[in-house]
């Protein structure tokens, strides 16, 4: 198939109308007038999203792109290599991902989506403010203990700092709101408290950015509902991807963990299994989990199953045929990430350069 009707069978005409961070005209009505804040989030490259990514965090970006007037979405590729990486993979994983974003609805005409490496003011900034922040702040972190548990010895420099990175991510394109899950919260709280840190030192200007909770459930391994879905899950049938065919996805939930009784109610500290179900049958309907536990009245567990597959084959089923296509033009996908980062490159080159005055280096 040719590049241009790839780009229309998928829903991108071109970069005419691209802005990055538009400012809406004054005189230009809308119902619903967007918040002149600034967004910022990213996500590692792990190729395509699961379940628990596309629920969690991708549909609640796709939203923001209508409320707020600047928003910023990055390929957090320096973070991915906290933890050994194959070149050609990640290579493959940061397009995979990209092709995943739009076709999930983030369009590069009303966001920014470009690739963290291709700013070398992230990690500029990043060695400012780790020059700022003490190492018993960051041994605290729970992300710290957990993940170099895993690792050899005590794990890497990177592992271990990488929270300075994320707080220099935000902070570099003064963002006043990030999109974060409660895992994050406490490296949102480094952030903020790393601004207010360099404000005082320094007397720069970085707001000290809020949160921007999901209200969506924490999605469960469907293999063990005690866990969140993890790309890492050694169980093949415990985490659903966007490009499943609908045949996997029906096997999953058809495996998945519940209990001995065959009712479909909603509690989950005493049945994890049904409730995680029912979390994700409300997340992808948008009805309320009472409609969800209600409208189920009749069915056992097993005919439950079934219906929450269907429910998420047919939200799917759009999104992994754009994946498909996406995946088809290569060219774009690379033309969608260097557009991004030219506007990103536009935003924080002369933040960054204030701070560099203020720091001494110019």
């Amino acid at each position: 198939m040719a590049a241009p009707a790839v780009r229309r069978a998928a829903g991108f005409a071109g970069f005419a109308t691209f802005k990055g961070c538009p400012q809406r005209p004054s005189g230009e009505a809308t119902s619903a007038p967007k918040i002149a804040d600034r967004v910022f989030s990213g996500i590692q490259p792990t190729g395509v999203p699961h379940l628990g990514n596309y629920l969690g965090a991708i549909e609640s970006w796709v939203r923001l792109q209508d409320r707020y007037s600047c928003v910023l979405y990055s390929i957090v590729d320096l973070h991915s290599i906290t933890v050994p990486q194959d070149a050609s993979t990640l290579r493959h994983n940061i397009l995979d991902m990209t092709a995943s974003l739009l076709a999930c609805g983030i369009d590069p005409e009303r966001s920014v989506l470009f690739q963290q490496s291709k700013i070398s003011e992230h990690t500029e900034l990043a060695w400012i403010l780790g020059c700022l922040t003490s190492l018993p702040r960051l041994r605290h972190l729970p992300q710290w203990k957990m993940k170099a548990s895993g690792q050899k010895e005590e794990g890497s420099l990177g592992l271990f700092s990488y929270p300075v990175l994320q707080a220099a991510d935000i902070l570099l394109y003064k963002a006043t709101h990030v999109p974060v899950g409660e895992d994050q919260i406490q490296h949102l709280e480094l952030a903020q408290d790393i601004a207010r840190i360099f404000n005082n030192q320094y007397g720069g200007s970085f707001p000290v950015p809020k949160a921007i909770l999901s209200d969506t459930k924490k999605i469960k391994s469907l293999r063990n509902p005690a866990s969140k879905m993890s790309k890492s899950d050694i169980q093949s049938l415990a985490t659903v991807y966007v490009t499943d065919s609908a045949e996997e996805i029906l096997l999953k939930f058809r495996k998945a963990v519940t209990d001995f009784t065959s009712e479909v109610t909603y509690d989950p500290d005493t049945r994890p299994g049904v409730s995680n179900l029912v979390a994700v049958h409300t997340a992808v309907t948008g009805k309320t989990i009472q409609e969800v536990v209600e409208q189920s009245k009749g069915l056992d567990t097993a005919r439950y199953k079934y219906v929450v597959a269907e429910a998420v084959i047919e939200k799917f089923a759009p999104i992994k045929n754009k994946i498909e296509r996406l995946r088809a033009d290569r060219g774009f996908l690379e033309q969608v990430l260097h557009r991004g980062a030219q506007k990103a490159k536009e935003l924080a080159h002369p933040f960054y350069h204030e701070i560099q005055k203020l720091v001494g280096f110019s």
